[in-house]
């Protein structure tokens, strides 16, 4: 999943993909856990969705509130 794709996605979107990602992982865990996942990195490249979703979320509730103050204060 790459930065440009989730800049579309509102907020409520992007804690949803969140959502879908956490349970990805958690059931990645159980494979590797078991020794049945195939592909290692999987779990690398899922736990760096998850970051770059967080990031994503932060930077629009600090814009949306920044645009809230700038009109509070106007």
């Amino acid at each position: 999943m790459k930065s440009a794709e989730l800049k579309g996605l509102s907020i409520e979107e992007l804690k949803q993909k969140e959502m879908d990602s956490r349970r990805e992982l958690f059931n990645l865990r159980f494979t590797l856990a078991k020794g049945e996942l195939e592909n290692n990195q999987r779990v690398r490249q899922v736990r760096k969705d998850i970051a770059r979703i967080l990031t994503m979320i932060s930077e629009k509730e600090g814009s949306a509130n920044a645009a809230k103050r700038r009109t509070k204060n106007a």
